[in-house]
């Protein structure tokens, strides 16, 4: 076990696992989606830095996910959980239109145990018909075949129905919606209630699971009472077998420090009972991503 984690009083596995966490270094031609505007983001962010907000905030372990569609962001995050026992898994880019390409990067990152999962930033791409696509379903019977799991970022309002296609066309790939979809606080309650909807329709199929991450919205209150409705819909449609703490960091200091992020999300785990509980700070990212 990595020094500084805390065992469960019966042996079992750490407490607290965070399913969401990103590194970058910025230079040229990477994370082109990152400028000047993103204020604090628009930075460098280590595992060392990384390792020390979550230690000060009690959590244990960490799953690193991609931010930018290269394979250089791939290597780096596998090097760096290589070099940290800390970090347990990644879920790395493919390029999901190049199912050659795909399988080819999967006979090489694949071998690493850590490569737990694929992810790509679909919610970049101005077409709303992607995971409907030939070649990236061709990509996803790679993924799946492969024993890895599959993430959703940002699915509300274009993607969370194609998540639920895909979910019963794949009944073998474990679909991860990041962020709950993105349920858009801010738009009003005729917007929540059709991503209540939606992310509904998602559960409904039983190979999907949850983030419960990324919920900081700009100019809407970020507590445990104003996500309380969110919560809610989550738990009542995925239950805590099928829900999983992210931290979201860094992009989470658009919304205050990792600690607060860490304390919100407990507001709202601590209502569960012990093994409920132990379901979302740790056990269903361990189950979801094969660990």
């Amino acid at each position: 076990m990595a020094s500084g984690t805390v065992s469960m009083p019966d042996g079992g596995t750490p407490a607290r696992l965070d399913s969401h966490l990103h590194l970058w270094e910025l230079g040229e031609g990477r994370y082109s989606w990152l400028q000047p505007t993103h204020g604090v983001l628009y930075d460098s962010f280590t595992a060392e830095q990384a390792r020390e907000a979550l230690s000060a905030a009690g959590i244990e372990q960490a799953i690193l996910v991609q931010a930018d569609d290269t394979a250089e962001d791939n290597e780096a995050m596998l090097a760096a959980a290589d070099a940290n026992d800390w970090i347990v898994g990644v879920v790395g880019w493919l390029p999901l239109e190049d199912p050659t390409a795909s399988a080819a990067l999967l006979e090489t990152w694949g071998s690493n145990p850590k490569f737990r999962g694929v992810r790509t930033l679909i919610h970049d791409d101005p077409r709303a018909n992607v995971l409907d696509l030939g070649p990236v379903r061709s990509t996803l019977a790679l993924i799946e075949k492969a024993g890895l799991a599959f993430d959703v970022p940002n699915a509300y309002p274009r993607h969370l129905g194609q998540t639920a296609a895909i979910a019963r066309d794949f009944p073998e790939l474990t679909v991860v919606v990041d962020h709950l979809g993105k349920p858009p606080r801010a738009a009003g309650d005729a917007s929540m209630a059709e991503w209540e909807r939606q992310l509904r329709d998602v559960a409904a199929v039983p190979n999907t699971v949850a983030k419960v991450s990324g919920l900081f919205e700009g100019g809407v209150d970020f507590s445990a009472a104003a996500l309380a409705r969110t919560w809610d819909v989550a738990l009542s449609a995925f239950g805590p077998e099928r829900l999983m703490f992210g931290g979201d960091w860094p992009v989470s200091l658009l919304g205050g420090t990792y600690a607060e992020t860490v304390s919100v999300i407990a507001g709202l785990i601590g209502s569960l009972s012990r093994a409920e509980a132990q379901a979302v700070w740790a056990g269903t990212a361990r189950r979801a991503y094969g660990f």
